[in-house]
């Protein structure tokens, strides 16, 4: 049954799409994912606009999307990208560490954020969370977005922590544990071993905390978490 064998490892490998306007990054990306038997570089493109082109004709698993790019720029390309129903894992990348990109990015659709200079296991890393359907964003990242929503509008701080308290006061206590944990920034395997869980009960928990605060991702879980405090 050799055919059976190659095409269930094939199916396990993510397929990923570049998208820089800078080609030594892209070599140098391909060079970093490429060494990943997990991961299989699908295709190039160096503005946002090609890169769209690309995601409709490739239909990659996930896409590293850079920011500041010729004709359509990444955070644009990724909003018009969510528009069109396109379920992709977008990560955006930057050299640029601010809370406007990040903010940006996050209302844009992006499944997380990462810096140019992030160390290439991390890189990997980053790839596998965000292929597998978990977001890719630091504690210090959430924090600092939730501090930036609320210095926006300060007079909605109460109402925010009242409605955030609320809300995981309707999950039960395990959930409440597993919702902490992914406000902390963990990975489905770090909470499995925190709290002593299969990575599949985690994931079984993860949907229903995200049906229960009507989230679309764990970005928002973490934020309502935040936001509880």
């Amino acid at each position: 049954m050799p055919e059976l064998t190659d095409d269930l490892e094939a199916a396990d490998v993510l397929e990923v799409l570049l998208v820089d306007d800078d080609a030594l990054v892209r070599a140098g990306l391909s060079l970093i994912l490429s060494s990943d038997p997990g991961i299989t570089v699908v295709g190039e493109a160096s503005d946002g606009r090609s890169g769209m082109e690309a995601v409709h004709a490739l239909s990659p698993d996930v896409v590293l999307m850079d920011v500041r790019m010729p004709v359509v720029d990444g955070l644009a390309a990724t909003e018009m990208l969510r528009a069109e129903g396109i379920t992709a894992a977008i990560l955006v990348l930057t050299t640029f560490d601010t809370d406007e990109y990040l903010l940006r990015a996050l209302r844009a659709g992006a499944n997380g954020f990462l810096l140019k200079d992030t160390p290439p296991r991390d890189i990997i890393d980053a790839v596998h969370r965000v292929g597998s359907g978990e977001s890719m964003l630091s504690p210090t990242a959430v924090g600092r977005l939730v501090a930036h929503w609320r210095e926006q509008d300060a007079r909605s701080h109460d109402a925010a922590t009242e409605r955030a308290r609320a809300l995981l006061d309707a999950l039960s206590d395990r959930e409440r544990e597993v919702a902490v944990a992914v406000g902390s920034g963990k990975s489905n395997a770090e909470i499995s071993a925190e709290l002593y869980m299969s990575v599949a009960t985690v994931k079984t928990y993860v949907s229903r905390i995200l049906t229960k605060l009507e989230c679309s991702n764990r970005v928002q879980i973490a934020i309502i978490v935040h936001e509880s405090r």
